[in-house]
């Protein structure tokens, strides 16, 4: 079975969790989309993995690992990450596949990303400021844009970054008044990246129709969340790639008829780092007890999250663009202590009831939610592992939020380990 896992909200959701549970039974497992932006976390006993580049199956030593054509690389992180797995004993060689045809995120690509956030002041997007954005914009650009396969030969290489960075530089000092930088210094590195990269480089949409041909079971991973979807989210605080299903065959050429399942990832609440409307928003002591209990800062960035009841009708929309087919439920245990939580099943928008997102910003901004009350519950559910045992208002909670948005909750998260998760046949 070829098996897609999506966020449904703004990102955050238990994915990396979600990936490495279903990679025991996976033979292969793709990064289709994002960069070093997304922060997947996996915990195995006490040890906390922090991904940012390699998917979430990396951590299980048999599974084939794959970052597909659309994923921006920044080799600096990717490299990191390599050696970090080495120390704790889990090793890459013959495992890793990395696509030629990955753009690549280099030093320019971040310093622009910094001056153009602060050059916007009080109306900055709230980028994670890693050169996702700027990359991605090389690409669809093309003429300055740098590719994994480039790194093979670095004669050309040379020549094109040297092209790149006077352009760069251009932008730099003329615009934001900043120092140049020099081309020579960026060379250096990629030749570094070269050496430890290339053995890893390969044409990853041949090996994954090879793999799907062959009968092999194919896990694919996105990033961030469906909200953010820089076509379908809330534009203009949105990433920068598809990072709904949408992106998934795009992102890896890979025909969405291929997949199986979509299995769509969310938290009992609702968070958003950065900018934009956030109707469920809690800003008060219910927020505060929610991003304290669910230690809700950023993986990457290390921001604390906005936090809020869940949403619905956010969560409806991206299940319904996404064709996903049925729900994980992570962080369900955060919410425990609380005497009461409330589900948006609505918007109130300029006098009219409305049930379907709007992902146009000006229409979201007016949003008004609509809530559903619940009682809550005391008991303490980490060491739950049926659902039949859960606490009935922590049932009831969950059977709401399937009839709401009209698909089963089949994983539910009680607690950020491996095995503090209900698997719902």
């Amino acid at each position: 079975m070829n098996t897609c896992v999506v966020g449904l909200q703004w990102g955050d959701e238990g994915k990396g969790k979600v990936v490495d549970i279903l990679g025991e039974h996976s033979d292969i497992v793709v990064r289709y989309g994002g960069g070093s932006n997304a922060g997947h976390t996996v915990v195995i006993g006490d040890t906390k993995f922090a991904l940012h580049l390699l998917p979430s199956g990396a951590v299980r030593p048999n599974i084939v690992c794959v970052i597909a054509n659309a994923v921006v690389v920044d080799p600096e992180v990717l490299i990191t990450e390599i050696n970090g797995l080495a120390q704790k004993g889990i090793t890459l060689d013959g495992r890793l596949f990395i696509s030629e045809n990955a753009h690549v995120v280099l030093d320019y690509h971040k310093m622009e990303d910094f001056l153009r956030e602060q050059s916007l002041g009080k109306g900055k997007i709230g980028t994670t400021v890693r050169g996702i954005g700027p990359c991605y914009a090389d690409k669809v650009g093309r003429s300055y844009a740098i590719r994994m396969g480039d790194l093979a030969n670095l004669d050309d290489l040379r020549t094109k970054l040297e092209s790149v960075i006077e352009y760069k530089n251009k932008i730099f000092t003329a615009i934001y008044n900043a120092e140049p930088i020099k081309a020579a210094d960026i060379f250096d590195k990629c030749r570094y990246y070269a050496d430890r990269l290339l053995p890893f480089v390969v044409d990853t949409t041949e090996f994954l129709h090879k793999s799907i041909a062959a009968g092999k079971s194919v896990l694919f991973e996105g990033a961030q969340g469906s909200l953010l979807d820089l076509d379908h989210g809330t534009f203009p605080y949105v990433t920068s790639s598809n990072s709904s299903t949408l992106g998934l065959p795009a992102g890896c050429g890979v025909p969405a008829k291929l997949i199986d399942r979509y299995l769509g990832v969310a938290k009992a609440y609702t968070t958003r780092v950065g900018a934009g409307p956030f109707p469920t928003e809690q800003d008060n002591q219910i927020g505060q007890y929610i991003r304290e209990r669910g230690h809700e800062y950023g993986t990457t960035t290390g921001r604390p999250r906005r936090c809020g009841w869940f949403d619905a009708v956010a969560a409806s929309y991206s299940v319904k663009i996404g064709a996903v087919d049925s729900i994980a439920l992570m962080h369900l245990d955060t919410v425990a202590g609380l005497n009461e939580l409330k589900i948006c099943t609505a918007y109130q928008i300029e006098g009219q009831r409305v049930t379907f997102f709007p992902a146009n910003i000006r229409r979201l901004a007016k949003a008004t939610p609509i809530y559903e009350t619940l009682p809550g519950w005391d008991d303490d559910i980490t060491s739950a592992t049926d659902f039949d045992r859960l606490p009935v208002n922590a049932r009831n909670y969950v059977g709401r939020v399937e009839q709401v948005i009209g698909k089963p909750v089949t994983m539910l998260g009680v607690g950020p380990k491996r095995d503090q998760t209900i698997v719902r046949c």
